[in-house]
């Protein structure tokens, strides 16, 4: 789960870590008292929303009156914004957040990661902050900063002065960096988060340094622990298709392909996916039912699939080891009763009860292929799309 630049920079406000003063604005009647509250003459519009690159997307401006600062503020509100990183439809924009500008010395970057390979949480820095990471990991990657952080001992001062000496900070701004490093691993640890980033990281004219952005991603699986950080979830920044598979306890990510898929198990999903790109195939999404999947949940999940324009065909790949194949072509047969199907379907089912779902669907009447190998099921489902994008066009 995603949180707001805001949200995540109340967290690090609350463990005394430095952030800008700022106001969250949701309406252009607050503008006034907000420029009166910060002060000054100049003023930072930040559109808050589940993206990077908002800068780059008109998303992030600098006003230098408050009527400037209400003009954007009403632009903002309300609207669409496409990044890099949103796809064309962009996220929508319903705060934004309103800070005076930071006069920078340097910008730096720094995060905060799970290492999988090395069982450790990975703090990484460079001094290319402001900038695309990813750019900057495959063009200069000697700028790129690793430490590794061992659970039993936490952060300790010779992590800040092997990143500062690395980041080029004055000795004086080593305390700074040092409470930094400890406050983010803390907050990392306590919300069961999967990344905090700080980009940038800068260094202030007077010698401070601030966190100037922030990032900050929870672990899913860990919510019920953290009830408060649960609720700060918005779910105008998701896939309306993605809110709707979380009520029903599924595993479904968007993707922009045309071919639906509905599987048990990630691994196999993964598989499933990769065998119809080998085919000439796109998928349009990755979906779980898990292994403890029931008839009704697999109707949610069909409908689900379905609800996406794109789809031109749905590939049902099942392997029953704790999951019945019979209860999966129950949940087939009510979910293509319920809605209306216009694209075809290919259902490949192996394992418990195999034979029972693949008679309950022959004799359902209803106009599906089925196919007992992977391979041959990830043609069918090609050749479909093809066949049904082709006559729809």
């Amino acid at each position: 789960m995603n949180l707001h630049e805001f949200q995540a920079k109340q967290l690090l406000r609350e463990r005394g870590l430095a952030v800008p003063a700022g106001i969250l604005l949701d309406t252009p009647e607050a503008v006034p008292a907000a420029c009166a509250h910060l002060g000054g003459t100049r003023w930072a519009v930040k559109a808050q929303l589940h993206s990077g690159g908002r800068g780059k997307a008109g998303g992030v401006v600098l006003a230098d009156s408050c009527e400037q600062v209400e003009h954007e503020t009403r632009r903002l509100l309300g609207s669409r914004l496409v990044t890099a990183q949103t796809g064309p439809n962009g996220l929508p924009v319903s705060a934004v957040l309103l800070e005076q500008p930071t006069a920078i010395a340097r910008e730096l970057y720094l995060s905060l990661v799970v290492d999988r390979a090395s069982e450790r949480l990975l703090f990484i820095a460079s001094a290319a902050g402001g900038m695309d990471i990813e750019t900057v990991a495959a063009e200069t990657p000697e700028q790129i900063l690793r430490l590794a952080v061992h659970p039993v001992v936490g952060v300790q001062p010779y992590h800040a002065r092997r990143l500062g000496f690395g980041l080029g900070l004055d000795a004086a701004l080593i305390p700074a960096l040092a409470t930094l490093l400890d406050g983010l691993y803390q907050l990392f640890i306590d919300s069961d988060a999967s990344l905090i980033e700080i980009n940038p990281l800068v260094v202030t004219e007077s010698g401070t340094l601030l966190a100037l952005d922030a990032k900050l991603t929870l672990d899913d699986n860990a919510l019920m622990r953290h009830p408060a950080l649960a609720a700060l979830r918005d779910p105008s920044q998701e896939d309306p298709r993605e809110a709707a598979a979380r009520a029903h306890e599924l595993n479904y990510i968007s993707l922009d392909g045309n071919i639906g898929c509905m599987v048990n198990g990630a691994g196999l999903a993964m598989a499933t996916m990769d065998l119809i790109q080998l085919q000439g195939g796109q998928p349009a999404n990755f979906l779980d039912v898990g292994g403890g999947a029931t008839a009704a949940r697999v109707a949610e999940a069909f409908k689900l699939i379905l609800s996406d324009p794109n789809v031109a065909s749905i590939l049902v790949n099942i392997f029953g080891g704790i999951v019945r194949c019979d209860l999966i072509a129950e949940g087939i047969i009510q979910a293509v009763r319920e809605v209306s199907v216009s694209v075809p379907i290919v259902v490949r089912l192996e394992g418990t009860n195999a034979p029972q779902g693949l008679q309950l669907l022959a004799a359902s009447g209803l106009a599906v292929q089925t196919a007992s190998e992977l391979e041959a099921a990830a043609q069918l489902a090609v050749a479909a799309a093809a066949q049904s994008a082709g006559g729809h066009a």
